[in-house]
């Protein structure tokens, strides 16, 4: 079988820091009761689960971060 792209480059085009997220001021859209938290940092977007705040968090750019609520608000990530 042969080896993936992200096995042979797993950094590649990865230019985002290691950022401290300790002290993240993290918000929930639904007043705390949803599974998704997303904090400012740096001049990044953190997203994490907030049923398992220790695993690790997504990081986006602003234009990555954009990108992502252009799509949603459009529909394309709709299941049904």
């Amino acid at each position: 079988m042969a080896e993936s792209t992200i096995d042979q480059h797993p950094l590649m085009g990865w230019e985002k820091p290691d950022l401290d997220l300790s002290k993240a001021d993290w918000r929930s859209s639904s007043g705390g009761q949803g599974d998704v938290q997303i904090a400012f940092v740096e001049g990044f977007i953190a997203m994490r689960n907030s049923g398992h705040p220790e695993s690790p968090s997504l990081i986006f750019t602003p234009a990555e971060w954009g990108a992502f609520v252009s799509g949603a608000r459009e529909g394309e990530f709709d299941l049904t």
